[in-house]
């Protein structure tokens, strides 16, 4: 397992954290913002996974199937995990999978991020890249059912509905703080 590794902003990671939740949760804003303000590597799954497909995801739905993206999924957060600790965005259904889930927990700590589908919606500009986002009634169904995968699988729960990207990452770096998993170098 990666140890911890001194960074610039004087923090350190003892292990990878997870942001998970529905798409518009904010995790890939909230991952950046803490990488930038402490000085932390971060890393978005998704585009990890379209970077080295030379596929956007849309495209991977579209022309080889939900099941073929959630294996390239599984096999890069595999591969992200056993790299250095860093703050890394999954995206929203990794959940669907026990394999992805028990990656995550292995070998590191997991956030989720909580949203409502309409706030979701309010904070997607464009929809159209998100293939399981078809329309409000569905993203409101979607949020229900995975809800639980979501809270089985987090180590700590922050809300984000009516939230700031700021707002949520102090409270998310305070959490961390009092779980140990982000040390203030000293």
């Amino acid at each position: 397992m990666p140890t911890g590794r001194r960074h610039a902003g004087g923090y350190t990671l003892t292990k990878p954290v997870y942001f998970i939740g529905f798409m518009g949760a904010g995790k890939t804003s909230v991952s950046q913002y803490l990488a930038l303000t402490l000085g932390l590597a971060s890393l978005d799954a998704d585009e990890y996974l379209e970077l080295l497909e030379d596929r956007v995801i849309a495209d991977i739905f579209a022309e080889d199937g939900e099941d073929a993206f959630r294996d390239l999924e599984t096999r890069y957060l595999k591969e992200i995990s056993e790299r250095s600790p860093r703050l890394i965005g999954c995206g929203g259904g990794v959940v669907k999978r026990a394999q992805n889930v028990r990656i995550m927990k292995e070998h590191g700590y997991v956030v989720y991020l909580g949203v409502t589908a309409d706030e979701a919606a309010a904070r997607i500009p464009n929809t159209d890249s998100r293939p399981l986002f078809k329309n409000l009634d569905v993203a409101r169904k979607t949020v229900a059912e995975r809800e639980p995968l979501y809270e089985a699988a987090a180590d700590v729960y922050v809300s984000t509905t009516g939230r700031e990207v700021p707002e949520i990452a102090d409270e998310v770096r305070d959490r961390l703080l009092e779980s140990g998993v982000l040390v203030k170098e000293s």
